[in-house]
């Protein structure tokens, strides 16, 4: 059903706001143009008022969610290519159009994937917003599922970022959301590397400058070296909690960003280099015998393979270590705290630790799903996201189910064991579970919580003029959640896509 005159009226509903509130308000779309209206103005100046009302029931009518990391779904896997353009394409659009309801690859395949997974949208689908490459510049000791021998040092600086990416797939400045041009969007738009492995840090500006969101994961970085790359321009943190050292009282390592004050100053490059140099003496043998293995190894997402005490050292002296953190270069950089991930499946973080992070710094919680070198994608459909699977179906059965390379998962509810072990290997959890969790966890409002699956990644990206919000002009992607937060009905460009059947 659609309006004579393309104007749709949501009534008696909640809307969440930016802050994290929920208002009672009437929302207006033109589902012609795809787009929220600014009632008043729309009225006075058309003379018109909606020829379709919808009433929500008292319902909550919420911008579509975003996750920043997803790595396949419905039987497709976004870092499996075979050699097939058509059926890769195929796979991709499958999963924007499905997902509505609810992987570290061989390097020389990085140009072509990240070429086939430029942003892309279709009525009726998710938008997929570009790429989140996670890795290969990642630490070995804590490189989670990442096959060893995929990881690569950044030797040539923002050149070896090119060669692995593609330089014509590293993002620039422009914004091709505002500009409603996706056809030659570049893809590219977040980046996860460990700011101490060889040559990643003095490529960290650049990458910034082109538009590319640097994420610090996969990561052993001191308290100093995370500062100095969040000053560098880092503006994000990969999963918190996941795959990086323990919180510690005298190096609270990266997790510690989340309660920096935008007057510290880092120590100067002579005095990290000493410790630095000091300290390798002490590497831990389970460090050295992690090192010594070969090949891919079973591991975990969710815990460490590599049980890194506080105060790991870095893995090896780097000649002539210098990051630049001496004074006037570095530690007089505008300092704002990073945004950070985080898992809210209940498996991945502890519900204490959720609530601990909220706690310290509330305006930059991003909830995602999980992810290994995934696309990033805009699901008002909420149910979204995949854990590192492409087994992510919100019909599938708990049981055995392949993966990729020989390897076969059991499914347990939201958890995920790889075969023949007791090593968890993710989940499978939706988005809107991690809301609701979220929410339980924390003891913030539904709204709070919403804010973390829409306007904050959205900020992060820089999209939130189009995405993540319900000012005018903002895109008309909606969902519509009950009071407990269960998805009931999600809208495309201001056309209802899908609807959950009563039960």
């Amino acid at each position: 059903m659609s309006s004579a005159n393309g104007l749709i009226c949501f009534t008696n509903c909640l809307l969440p706001t930016e802050d994290g509130g929920l208002v009672q308000k009437d929302l207006w779309i033109d589902e012609r143009r795809g787009v929220i209206l600014d009632s008043q103005r729309t009225f006075f100046l058309r003379k018109e008022r909606p020829d379709r009302i919808i009433d929500l029931g008292g319902n909550i009518l919420s911008p579509g969610l975003i996750d920043i990391q997803i790595n396949g779904a419905y039987n497709f896997d976004f870092s499996v290519y075979e050699d097939d353009d058509e059926a890769y394409t195929a796979g991709l659009r499958r999963v924007a159009q499905n997902i509505v309801e609810t992987g570290t690859q061989e390097r020389s395949l990085y140009p072509k994937l990240l070429h086939l997974l430029r942003p892309y949208s279709a009525p009726g689908s998710a938008t997929l917003l570009g790429w989140h490459a996670e890795g290969p510049f990642i630490q070995f000791a804590k490189r989670g599922a990442h096959a060893p021998q995929f990881l690569v040092p950044a030797k040539e600086e923002i050149k070896s970022f090119e060669d692995v990416y593609g330089a014509e797939n590293l993002a620039e400045t422009e914004d091709w959301l505002m500009a409603g041009d996706t056809e030659d969007a570049l893809g590219v738009r977040v980046i996860t590397a460990a700011p101490e492995v060889d040559g990643v840090m003095s490529s960290v500006e650049e990458l910034v400058r082109r538009g590319v969101v640097f994420s610090i994961g996969h990561s052993i970085a001191t308290t100093d070296i995370a500062t100095a790359a969040v000053q560098r321009g880092a503006r994000l943190i990969t999963h918190l909690f996941n795959a990086m050292p323990q919180l510690h009282h005298r190096d609270p390592s990266i997790i510690g960003l989340l309660g920096a004050s935008p007057a510290e100053s880092p120590r100067t490059a002579a005095q990290e280099q000493a410790s630095t140099l000091a300290s390798l003496h002490r590497v831990p043998s389970v460090l050295k015998r992690a090192a010594a293995q070969e090949g891919p190894q079973p591991v975990s997402e969710a815990f460490d393979d590599v049980q890194t005490p506080p105060q790991t050292p870095l893995l090896r002296a780097q000649e002539g270590f210098e990051l630049g953190l001496q004074k006037g270069k570095v530690a007089d950089l505008a300092f704002e705290r990073p945004f950070y991930e985080m898992i809210v499946d209940g498996i991945h973080s502890h519900p204490n630790s959720v609530r601990l992070a909220y706690s310290a710094y509330p305006d930059g919680c991003i909830l995602i799903t999980d992810g290994t070198s995934a696309p990033m994608h805009d699901s008002p459909a909420v149910l979204t996201a995949p854990a590192a699977m492409k087994i992510l179906d919100p019909n599938l059965k708990d049981g055995i189910h392949a993966w990729r390379d020989g390897k076969r998962f059991v499914k347990a509810g939201d958890k995920l064991y790889l075969e023949g072990t007791d090593t968890l290997a993710g989940s499978v959890v939706t988005l809107d579970k991690c809301v609701r969790n979220f929410s339980r966890f924390t003891g913030c409002s539904l709204g709070e919580a919403l804010r973390c699956a829409t306007y904050n990644p959205a900020r992060c990206l820089g999209l939130e003029h189009r995405k993540g919000t319900l000012r005018a002009g903002a895109d008309a992607d909606l969902v519509v959640l009950d009071r407990k937060g269960k998805v009931l009905s999600t809208w495309v460009a201001g056309r209802e896509v899908w609807t959950r059947k009563a039960m």
